[in-house]
């Protein structure tokens, strides 16, 4: 490289090899990939694009970046191109390579461990990139600076050429494509909608960039650009709902942290907090949630007093959230630290303080202007201590049941003799009739049956009063003993595995999800502690002359069994329901340990299940029916949950 090519950089700002600090090798990432992107599955496959996209995000946070372009070619290639700075090429001081090759082969190798370059960053801090590179099948990098076209290209983390010039060029930018290693990830096939659903997030956090999607598989491309920001990301959030006035948008900064909060109410009776910190999103919330919940609180009580808004007692926080949409973006400088076995969230303390500051002095300014808006608020608020108190007596009947022992369990419940929680499993299941059958086949020792009758309430439409008013969902919150919500309470559970046991049609997939989604929203650390299993009963019983009956679990399993029998009789009986099972089938098929197929529940992306119970369970038909037509061709029989 010339100094003339060093003089006529076209960018602004001081962004070169000096920049990029080398702290340790690449080694480790493919022998164990899953400490980097979480999983070889399919979120750790998503999340290599999310990191390529966040290293051209932290460029548009430092003001050099606008348009974002995604493209996932009809091989499974990806291709993001952005219009930044563009990597480093020149030869790193303490290396003496490339720093682009240092970038793209080195962990923990990048400019965002530079607060002169990067002063807030997200994705992993650094280590984005050279992680993409050594999980790639193959990846080519080209760097648009100087005038000229930058190229190098790598195979599993190894380079296989050096940076070359390979043309000239009025553009500036880096293009990175890469292929998914088949010999990482079970998967390599990416969805269009989980790749948009991140981003949409990150249009909407940084209104001014353009971001486009395109999917050469099925011709699908979307320009996301909302130069209302955070403020048009609550709108979008609210599409569906009745408003009850104008956006609030809360913004400042405190001890080199940005606050930036946007805030409506709606007449629903759910809340929605949607946070990210640095741009990643913290599906579980943290510091700055609680400095939010906290200050907000403090903030509309003071005012409704100080006005005579609020007759009595001041409101509960939980009361002033209710039909609240907010969207919490913090840019912090540093290194966002995370908490729970999701990773999804923030721990830093002193985000707690400069959000709760910021709130404090914008939230005042706020309504002391649109004083509209708090009287419709606190109006809201009243609304919800009442049903709350309404609730409080319907928990605290359930809880006096619990209290006085066995005696006021279920009266469907046939429960287990042993004591020993481990042990015990309860079986949730679809209808009288295969309650029935699943009670005379059970172990009695240590399986207890709690038959359902029909669809328990959509837990994503209703709130806690009529949850607990719903004579299905009380008896399964009495069964299990835990509690809900905050009260939750895992010593009190009284099964070590709760088993979802439905027809293996789509009623029975409706149940389970609506069954899921219960214990997702209220009972939780049922699920992050692996305590929630679902059954798996047979598809067809074949009988083959003169050989032992042989269960079938699909319609796969079904043609192969089919193929491999040549010339003999056989006789094929259909399941519809797990009440056509007689106990002694559904013993040996679905409930014998030794020989029934289960299958666990796991959270594996927070983030993941969140948005699909919004999508599948939520407010609008419009966006499910889309998702469910985006997906028809491969939704299975026990997918089509909706």
């Amino acid at each position: 490289m010339s100094t003339d090519d060093v003089l006529n950089e076209i960018t602004a700002g001081e962004y070169n090899a000096e920049n990029i600090q080398v702290l340790k090798g690449l080694e480790p990432v493919r022998q164990r990939p899953g400490m980097y992107i979480g999983s070889t599955g399919k979120n750790g496959l998503h999340h290599l694009v999310y990191e390529i996209v966040d290293n051209s995000i932290d460029e548009v946070i430092q003001g050099y970046c606008d348009k974002i372009r995604v493209v996932v070619k009809e091989d499974g290639t990806v291709e993001v191109e952005d219009n930044g700075r563009g990597i480093p090429v020149d030869v790193h001081p303490e290396t003496g390579v490339s720093a682009l090759e240092v970038v793209m082969s080195t962990l923990h190798a990048g400019g965002k461990f530079s607060k002169e370059t990067y002063k807030v960053s997200g994705g992993l801090h650094g280590v984005g990139a050279s992680v993409v590179n050594a999980l790639s099948e193959w990846m080519e990098v080209e760097v648009h600076r100087y005038g000229k076209i930058y190229r190098q290209q790598y195979s599993r983390g190894i380079k296989t050429t050096e940076v070359e010039v390979v043309g000239k060029t009025e553009k500036r930018g880096t293009v990175v494509r890469f292929r998914p290693d088949p010999m990482i990830f079970t998967t390599t096939e990416f969805d269009a909608d989980t790749l948009l659903s991140r981003l949409r997030d990150l249009a909407f956090l940084n209104p001014n960039v353009t971001i486009e999607f395109i999917d050469e598989r099925n011709d699908v491309q979307k320009t996301l650009h909302y130069a209302g920001g955070i403020k048009e990301f609550v709108s979008y959030l609210n599409k569906g709902s009745k408003t009850l006035h104008d956006v609030l948008l809360i913004e400042g900064t405190y001890q080199d942290t940005e606050v930036h909060i946007a805030v409506q109410y709606t007449d629903d009776e759910d809340e929605e907090i949607v946070s990210f910190v640095n741009n990643i999103k913290t599906v579980d919330g943290g510091t700055h949630v609680t400095g939010f919940k906290t200050a907000f609180t403090r903030v509309v009580n003071d005012l409704g007093k100080k006005k005579n808004l609020i007759k009595g007692d001041p409101f509960r926080g939980e009361d002033l959230r209710e039909g609240m949409t907010a969207v919490i973006n913090v840019l912090m400088m540093g290194i966002p630290q995370f908490e729970g076995q999701t990773k999804s969230k923030l721990g830093n303390e002193e985000v707690q303080e400069a959000v709760a500051k910021v709130i404090k002095d914008s939230l005042t300014d706020c309504f002391e202007v649109n004083e509209s808006a708090l009287k419709v608020i606190i109006q809201k608020a009243q609304q919800a201590r009442e049903a709350r108190e309404a609730a409080k007596h319907a928990r605290e009947a359930v809880r006096r049941k619990n209290a006085l022992g066995a005696s006021t369990l279920p009266g469907k419940l046939a429960d287990c003799i042993t004591k020993n929680i481990e042990e015990a499993e309860l079986f949730i299941v679809e209808g009288d009739s295969a309650g029935g059958s699943a009670k005379q086949a059970r172990d009695r020792n240590y399986q207890a049956i709690l038959p359902l009758r029909g669809k328990i309430l959509n837990v994503e439409k209703s709130n806690e009063l009529k949850l607990l008013k719903n004579e299905q969902i009380r008896d399964i919150i009495t069964a299990i003993g835990s509690g809900t919500g905050d009260n939750f309470d895992l010593s009190k559970l009284r099964y070590g595995k709760i088993v979802i046991m439905t027809d293996a049609d789509v009623d029975g997939a409706h149940i389970r999800t609506l069954l899921l989604a219960l214990f997702y929203r209220y009972m939780r650390h049922l699920l992050e502690e692996q305590r929630i299993y679902i059954a798996m009963p047979p598809l067809y019983k074949i009988t083959v002359s003169g050989e032992k009956p042989v269960y079938l679990y699909s319609d796969e399993e079904l043609k192969e069994k089919l193929a491999s029998i040549d010339g003999k009789r056989y006789d094929i009986q259909r399941y519809k329901g797990l009440g056509e099972m007689n106990p002694d089938q559904l013993w040996e098929t679905t409930m014998n340990p030794e020989s029934r197929k289960i299958m666990r529940v796991q959270i594996e992306d927070a983030e993941e299940a969140d948005n699909l119970f919004q999508i599948l369970m939520g407010k609008d038909p419009e966006e499910r029916r889309g998702y469910i037509m985006r997906h028809a061709k491969q939704l299975s029989l026990l997918d089509l949950d909706v």
